[in-house]
């Protein structure tokens, strides 16, 4: 199914064609899952299991003292996105249909990275080390989705122009200023 995710639409998707790439028929794709989309839904999960450790941990493991923690996040989040585009693809266009199961996905795969990030901009407020109005939730929220929608959207950046390099490094900017004030 997610190497399928990769050529083919998710809406064209169908399960004679997920049975045939596996090398097995219909009937056993049926014995696992009801439907496409509840295959796509175990993908999510799997892939948001790990996800969600990973784009934490890329906030709460770095010495945030040094510019390199925010290009480090940048450039983790622009990777993790990169590698499971197909799928974040389909999350997104499904989610945003209005599929609550697909929704909360996003949400567990983001939360942790929000939360982190809330924490750092709450330090840089607190010392005072961020512009007047600048608030921790709304650093956060910025940031969180400033990560995912960037890294989404890669590809076609790129395709205007925009070189990964170029999104990392002004992305991190962005962060570091958030957070460190700097």
């Amino acid at each position: 199914t997610l190497a399928l995710l990769a050529e083919v639409p998710y809406r064209d998707l169908r399960v004679v064609d997920i049975g045939r790439n596996a090398g097995t028929s219909p009937a056993t794709f049926y014995q696992y899952f009801p439907d496409v989309e509840a295959a796509v839904l175990a993908l999510t999960e799997a892939m948001v299991d790990e996800g969600r450790r990973t784009l934490r941990d890329l906030v709460t493991e770095p010495d945030w003292e040094s510019p390199e923690a925010a290009r480090a996040l940048a450039d983790g989040f622009l990777a993790f996105f990169e590698e499971h585009q197909s799928l974040l693809r389909v999350v997104d266009l499904v989610a945003l249909e209005g599929d609550q199961r697909f929704r909360a996905q996003r949400i567990r795969l983001l939360n942790g990275v929000f939360l982190a990030l809330h924490e750092l901009a709450y330090q840089a407020h607190s010392a005072g080390r961020t512009a007047p109005g600048v608030e921790p939730g709304g650093a956060a929220a910025v940031l969180t989705t400033m990560l995912a929608h960037v890294s989404a959207h890669q590809p076609g950046y790129e395709a205007w122009g925009v070189a990964r390099e170029a999104l990392a490094a002004t992305m991190a900017a962005v962060i570091d200023w958030s957070v460190r004030g700097a």
